[in-house]
């Protein structure tokens, strides 16, 4: 049904409603021009209709509508998708990883810091490593958030370096990112995936 309203609203290559899903979880977009203006009623009465046959009940306190021309945002597989201005001064969508998931993710690794805190820091790299190289390949395709999660891994390490030494700050003198990275062996693979816009395809 979903690739059938596509077809019908196309317009040469673009499309006028397009559809992601994932297990159950369903995003859809429609083109917010004046003369789409029914299309959105159309496109839900549709779907509930579809799901009202499948016996599938919609989550009413997930599902809702949103605006992207009025600045909203929506949440999809731990991202937030908002659209905005592009240096060209051209609009583009941006997806960064949702605040709940990094402070998920700081707080998994607070907690190792803390149960190991009188462990050596190999171990402690050992630990953290895994984790930060699950959550870094699913969300490394924004910027900031990267930046803000290594900068405080690193500060992370070097205040568990110094507290073994009996010594306070972060010891920015004593161990080099060099040594860090290369002799210690903490995750550094924060290499940024920049992607393009593109088709989507069929779930």
């Amino acid at each position: 049904m979903l690739e059938r309203a596509k077809e019908t609203t196309r317009h040469g290559k673009h499309t006028y409603v397009e559809y992601a899903r994932f297990a159950d979880d369903l995003v859809m977009l429609i083109n917010a021009h004046p003369r789409h203006a029914g299309l959105l009623g159309a496109v839900t009465r549709r779907l509930r209709d579809e799901f009202a046959k499948l016996q599938v009940e919609i989550n009413e306190e997930k599902s809702r509508t949103v605006n992207l021309a009025c600045g909203e945002s929506f949440g999809f597989l731990g991202f937030d998708f908002r659209r905005i201005r592009s240096l060209r001064n051209k609009w583009r969508p941006q997806y960064t990883p949702r605040l709940k998931k990094r402070t998920a993710l700081l707080r998994k690794l607070k907690d190792v810091f803390r149960r190991y805190k009188s462990q050596p820091v190999g171990r402690v790299v050992e630990l953290i490593n895994p984790v930060l190289r699950g959550w870094v390949n699913y969300f490394a395709i924004e910027s900031v958030c990267i930046s803000f999660v290594k900068d405080w891994v690193e500060k992370k390490i070097r205040r568990h370096m110094q507290r073994s030494r009996q010594q306070q700050g972060f010891g920015w003198k004593t161990w080099s990112k060099r040594w860090l990275y290369g002799e210690l062996k903490l995750f550094n693979g924060y290499k940024v995936r920049y992607q393009t816009a593109s088709k989507a395809s069929p779930a």
